[in-house]
């Protein structure tokens, strides 16, 4: 079970266990609500918290993951506030928004960013496996693109020259934090066949 009340991350997650001998389900395909709290202070300890709390509720094995932007000038923000950066009526368009405001004044040369993402496996209540993915970007002044979510149309790519949202979603899982955390946890789950 995928541990994510984000549509987006879980679409990702499963094309990119696609591969494997296993059925990849969400929380929504169980309808279980995502009412874990995040209470981490950091994007491991908020997965592992998700990933063992999910597992020991359902008896499956549980892959949860917390990912987040941290942008250099912002002192680390938004951090592992980033899905609730405009508080408590954050949606993807507000927290843009913000963000946005906040770096009016950064000149480019620090705008530099990146975002994260840590995965956990846990079974039986208990983790198992921890991955970490990171890229590297920076905050563009306006929006390119209409694919991805989240921060996607602000966070610019350098190595292709394209935000996250101009990438088709193959392109994007291919370099992203998310991607990179994936294929490690992927391998990992096709080397040891019997943790499931």
């Amino acid at each position: 079970m995928v541990a994510t009340g984000n549509a987006g991350k879980a679409r990702e997650i499963a094309a990119a266990l696609a591969g494997l001998p296993l059925r990849v389900v969400s929380l929504a395909d169980l309808g279980i609500p995502a009412d874990c709290e995040e209470i981490g202070r950091t994007f491991s300890q908020n997965a592992r918290g998700k990933a063992v709390f999910y597992s020991a509720r359902t008896g499956l094995p549980t892959l949860a993951e917390d990912s987040g932007l941290v942008v250099d000038a912002l002192e680390g923000a938004p951090g592992i506030l980033s899905a609730r950066f405009s508080g408590p009526r954050a949606d993807d368009a507000r927290n843009n928004r913000k963000l946005l405001r906040l770096m009016k004044d950064v000149p480019d040369e620090r705008r530099d960013a990146r975002f994260i993402c840590c995965m956990v496996l846990a079974c039986g209540g208990h983790p198992v496996k921890q991955v970490t993915g990171r890229v590297r970007g920076r905050i563009l002044s306006q929006a390119r693109g209409d694919g991805g979510f989240g921060y996607d149309p602000l966070f610019f790519y350098r190595r292709l020259g394209r935000t996250f949202a101009e990438l088709g979603p193959e392109e994007k899982n291919a370099v992203s934090h998310r991607g990179r955390a994936i294929r490690a946890m992927a391998a990992f789950l096709a080397a040891h066949p019997g943790i499931l």
